[in-house]
């Protein structure tokens, strides 16, 4: 049974080994050989224990209803497995992640679509050395001065110099 529940959750090891750092690959390749070792243990198993010879061991042991008590202890004898407890918040840490990946892509595009119209404009702008002041501010206006507000020079705040 438990070597179904392993085959179950098999690790991709493919998908696994591209967001591996090359840095990290020596104790990637480590837990690779520690994880197969592991398998390789878990399918050598049966998947029943032997079962117990109980009359066997009545005729073998001296001591009269010994063995009917380790018969009984060990047909009593529950072992519990371990309850999954963190599926459920990792799950919800990786919905989260994908939240915020999905969003940072879509503020990607909409930078990058910002970016290429700024670029289409410097493409096709009239050359810095055949500029006029005039063409320059129409084409930058943070650059044009107001010679109405502040008459002296530099005509901008001096906080803002």
């Amino acid at each position: 049974m438990a070597g179904r529940r392993v085959a179950l959750k098999a690790i991709d090891w493919v998908a696994f080994a591209e967001r591996i750092p090359p840095n990290q690959k020596a104790m990637f390749n480590a837990l690779k050989t520690r994880s197969d070792a592991i398998s390789a243990k878990l399918t050598s198993l049966p998947e029943t224990p032997a079962a117990i010879d109980w009359s066997y061991y009545r005729s073998a042991v001296a001591k009269a209803g010994m063995v009917d008590e380790f018969e009984k202890k060990f047909k009593a004898l529950q072992i519990p497995e371990p309850v999954d407890t963190q599926t459920n918040s990792i799950n919800a840490q990786e919905a989260e992640a994908n939240k915020n990946a999905s969003a940072y892509i879509e503020g990607s595009k909409a930078r990058i679509t910002q970016y290429e119209q700024e670029l289409d404009k410097f493409k096709n702008m009239i050359p810095f050395d055949q500029m006029t002041i005039e063409d320059l501010n129409d084409t930058f206006p943070e650059t044009k001065l107001d010679k109405v507000k502040h008459p002296f020079w530099p005509h901008k705040p001096i906080a803002e110099l």
